[in-house]
């Protein structure tokens, strides 16, 4: 998990990513998210919304630690759901995921 997160940051830093629902589900919707991240504590309805808009428009969705990791990870205060925008940090992310 803690390599996943420093993966994100990295991804972050080089600005391919985004947070933040709304933004999220636009870059979703433009076909521009190659994956997203959600945090397990994320409330029922976000959950419900991200996973159907990733399985409609076929992105990858990882569960990852809870919101304060995950806007720690991106430098910014507790986030919710973050998307990558880069299929080469996408693709790294997932292969540290699935470790």
């Amino acid at each position: 998990m803690d390599k996943l997160l420093q993966q994100l940051g990295l991804a972050m830093r080089a600005g391919r990513v985004v947070s933040g629902e709304e933004f999220v589900l636009k870059e979703i919707r433009s076909g521009k998210a190659w994956l997203v991240l959600l945090a397990v504590d994320a409330g029922r309805n976000t959950k419900k919304k991200i996973a159907d808009k990733c399985s409609f428009y076929n992105v990858p969705l990882m569960r990852c630690g809870n919101r304060e990791q995950l806007g720690k990870a991106i430098g910014k205060e507790e986030r919710v759901v973050a998307a990558v925008t880069d299929q080469g940090f996408a693709r790294l992310l997932m292969k540290s995921g699935s470790k």
